[in-house]
């Protein structure tokens, strides 16, 4: 059902200070309790506190939509900063987001573009095509009969985007979540808030489709939509449309597993090639920016998240593989403190410490020969399960600010093929990357 979204600052204040309030007098009511209880009581019952306090955050920025709910996304996909309770409650804000009132799109569109829907196309569906975070998506026919796809922020979603990002920070140091150094978390946050604000600007998204559409030019199989320049503003995108299936449906009756193997083999290259090679990434992988057909062709959506690395950062993150996968624990040390991970004051890790969590990564580039099936893959098991050991060392480590869109993207790239049960040996491919 659909609803028109809190777009006032006032309404988006009150939603987030209630937020606030929840959540810091819950952590005050636990530190209190938490006097008086065993360790391992203690334990069971902050993990307790944390899934209610996870689940208050996620409904509401679910509700707010905007940047909140584009943080969330993100948190949900990296446990660097956030207790495990609020990456698995905020995983709902990947799913789709309920649409709003057709009158709220139309009035943007006439804001935005000088007039109606109905004028400035010979036809333009009410019904949204898909809805997320920042705004959302319906499906139209130019005057010369082009199929187009057009996209429509939510009014007052960038006007907003500083002030739920202040309540959002402030939120969680008052629950008690934030359990880095101020230096940290103003860079994380800086970090964040200026893809987001690239995000809000759709000329600069329509610049990046642009950038990677040249770049992927000799790459036949990657499809990326054009933009429909006339149509487009800042709040408003207009792009060809450009078909695929969704990864849903990526299936045995349509795909063969030699298909699938080869999609997975391309995503690898496409994604490799990306950081290596353009210093330059797709930044928001999640499964309804990416579409697939059965010819093996993969199609992005969305530039709207885009990081340009920074030649340095590109370079100690390949330093940093290639110690990790020589097992040479001292130099992946200095790599780290290079790549803004490690704090560099702080005593040398322990080999056994990195040896663990190279143990569990290197298990998909394991062998050259031998397909590695991700449909089997554990991964994510195996970092929740070992991830109480971070604690051991949490002040030697930071919030990856530099490359926290680099794993983003290569967890939401496993995540595609772990579902869709590709079967490949990717440690050739690796290693050529890793050796230019």
């Amino acid at each position: 059902m659909s609803k028109k979204p809190v777009t006032t600052r006032t309404g988006r204040f009150m939603k987030l200070a209630g937020m606030t309030a929840s959540v810091a007098s819950r952590y005050a009511a636990d530190k209190v309790i938490g006097a008086f209880a065993s360790d391992e009581k203690n334990a069971e019952r902050l993990s307790r506190s944390y899934t209610k306090m996870a689940d208050n955050i996620a409904d509401t920025l679910g509700e707010l939509k905007g940047a909140v709910m584009k943080v969330g996304q993100i948190a949900s996909q990296t446990q660097d900063f956030l207790p495990a309770e609020f990456s698995m409650a905020l995983q709902k804000l990947q799913k789709e987001a309920p649409p709003v009132d057709f009158s709220v799109i139309a009035e943007q569109i006439r804001i935005e573009l000088g007039n109606e829907p109905d004028v400035l196309f010979a036809s333009f569906s009410q019904e949204p095509y898909a809805a997320a975070s920042i705004g959302q998506v319906h499906e139209a026919v130019t005057h010369d009969g082009q199929t187009v796809i057009v996209k429509i922020q939510y009014p007052g979603v960038d006007e907003s985007c500083d002030s739920d990002l202040k309540h959002l920070r402030t939120t969680l140091k008052l629950g008690g979540l934030l359990k880095i150094p101020k230096a940290s978390v103003d860079a994380l946050f800086a970090e964040i808030r200026e893809r987001i604000h690239e995000e809000l600007d759709y000329e600069n998204e329509a610049r990046n489709i642009q950038a990677f559409s040249e770049f992927h030019q000799k790459d036949e199989w990657v499809k990326i939509p054009a933009v429909v320049s006339h149509l487009s503003s800042r709040r408003v995108l207009t792009l060809e449309r450009v078909d695929g299936d969704h990864i849903s449906g990526v299936t045995s009756d349509k795909y063969s597993q030699e298909t699938i193997n080869l999609i997975g083999h391309r995503i690898f290259t496409m994604m490799a090639d990306q950081l290596f090679k353009f210093k330059c990434i797709h930044g928001d992988p999640h499964a309804g920016n990416f579409a697939f057909r059965p010819d093996g062709s993969i199609v992005l959506y969305d530039f709207g998240c885009v990081k340009y690395l920074k030649p340095d950062i590109v370079e100690a993150y390949r330093k940093a593989l290639v110690a990790g996968i020589n097992e040479d624990y001292v130099t992946l040390d200095q790599r780290l403190i290079d790549l803004g991970v490690r704090v560099e004051d702080k005593p040398a890790i322990d080999d056994e410490y990195y040896a663990m969590w190279r143990d569990i990564f290197i298990k998909p580039f394991s062998s050259a020969d031998t397909p590695y099936d991700f449909a089997e893959a554990n991964l994510h098991q195996l970092v929740a399960r070992n991830a109480s050991s971070v604690f051991k060392y949490l002040d030697s480590f930071k919030p990856p600010v530099d490359s926290i869109f680099i794993d983003r993207m290569i967890a939401g790239h496993y995540w595609m093929m772990k579902r869709m049960g590709v079967q490949a040996a990717f440690r050739p491919e690796l290693e050529r990357y890793l050796s230019h």
